[in-house]
């Protein structure tokens, strides 16, 4: 019983590791910067199972790398932002309490920082590294719904996003 116990416990540890390891594998898309005048906000990387793009519904991952300091409350508000200008806000009435979720399960994040939100059969998984010199991510709340993973992911991939330059290389378009 008690090597029984060991075991799963083993696998409860390993699993999360196990699952960041394939998407790590997934071939890269496309990648892209975002600036702000002069100062460079975040480097980011699309990669699916294939490499290639084929729309919202697939398996993908988004990494995003970040070059400068941001409050987690910044991110959330640049999130509903982003929501607002799609009108995610206006029609998705779990919205608010997905930016609860949000203000509750990200860090703060500094020069090095990773998050990447996985899309993997219908579900979504935000990952967490502090820096590339950290080997592996570690998983970062629970798994998400596809409905909010879709709109999440929205904000870089819709063809509505503010950044339609952004979503043109991150999908594997012009540079």
């Amino acid at each position: 019983m008690r090597s029984a116990l060991m075991g799963l416990l083993l696998l409860v540890i390993i699993t999360p590791v196990t699952h960041a390891a394939d998407w790590l594998s997934w071939r890269k898309v496309g990648d892209a910067t975002l600036t702000w005048g002069p100062f460079s906000v975040y480097t980011s990387q699309l990669r699916t199972p294939d490499g290639k793009y084929t729309g919202p519904g697939q398996n993908q991952a988004l990494i995003i790398t970040y070059k400068r300091d941001i409050s987690r409350d910044d991110l959330v508000d640049a999130t509903r932002d982003q929501w607002q200008a799609l009108g995610i806000m206006a029609r998705e009435p779990q919205s608010e309490s997905w930016l609860r979720m949000l203000q509750s399960l990200w860090p703060d994040v500094v020069p090095g920082t990773q998050l990447a939100f996985v899309f993997n059969d219908r579900q979504g998984q935000f990952w967490y590294r502090a820096s590339a010199a950290q080997k592996t991510f570690t998983p970062l709340g629970p798994r998400q719904s596809e409905a909010f993973s879709t709109h999440f992911l929205a904000i870089w991939l819709d063809p509505n996003t503010q950044y339609p330059a952004l979503r043109e290389q991150l999908i594997g378009g012009e540079k």
